[in-house]
């Protein structure tokens, strides 16, 4: 599984760059705009064309998933210990209406310690982030956990395997995408090498 999230930067001629990652195969896109308000979400998605939507998480205004028929909604790692006791309920909620629920870790231990149920959780960093500086990597090893980990923080074609090697079920990609010349011929570089390691690790 390949997911690609937003740049917080600003990207030229962005919606057109989602459209082409999606006709590429992108199987899910993370809308993340911290800067964003819930307008600007729905400027970027009113681009997007309509059948993609079912293919995107959104960080923030959980009420598009409704309004756009999104594919749900991703917690990001306050917010989910925000929620404390009303986790679990929220989550459910949302899975009674259709919607997936993901969230984000940054150490196996909180993964271990958390018992809500979601689809797919996001693990970072695994190696040297290319979009945060000075963001050094862990080199989780998750083969031990029973749970669907996505492994973000410097994936690119040369840490795929790796990524596999180390017990991850698919790669979150950022600034793999986003940080280099071409997004889209770097999406498919990795789409390409993602295949060839997970026929090889099947």
């Amino acid at each position: 599984m390949i997911i690609v999230l937003t740049s917080e930067k600003p990207v030229s001629n962005e919606a057109n760059q989602i459209n082409q990652l999606f006709k590429a195969g992108l199987e899910i896109l993370h809308l993340r705009k911290p800067t964003f308000t819930i307008d600007g979400y729905r400027s970027l998605l009113d681009q997007i064309e309509a059948k993609y939507h079912n293919r995107i998480m959104t960080h923030q205004f959980p009420e598009l998933t409704q309004e756009y028929g999104l594919r749900g909604i991703h917690l990001q790692e306050q917010e989910r210990i925000d929620l404390e006791d009303a986790l679990e309920v929220t989550i459910q909620l949302y899975k009674n209406k259709g919607f997936s629920v993901t969230s984000s870790f940054h150490s196996k231990e909180d993964i271990v310690g958390c018992k809500a149920d979601f689809e797919y959780v996001l693990l970072s960093p695994v190696f040297g982030s290319i979009s945060k500086a000075g963001y050094e990597g862990k080199g989780f090893n998750v083969n031990d956990l029973n749970h669907t980990i996505i492994g973000m923080g410097g994936i690119n074609e040369a840490t795929l395997q790796k990524t596999y090697d180390l017990g991850f079920k698919g790669v979150g990609v950022l600034g793999g995408v986003w940080n280099t010349k071409d997004p889209l011929d770097s999406f498919i570089k990795i789409k390409e090498a993602n295949s060839q390691v997970v026929k090889n690790t099947n």
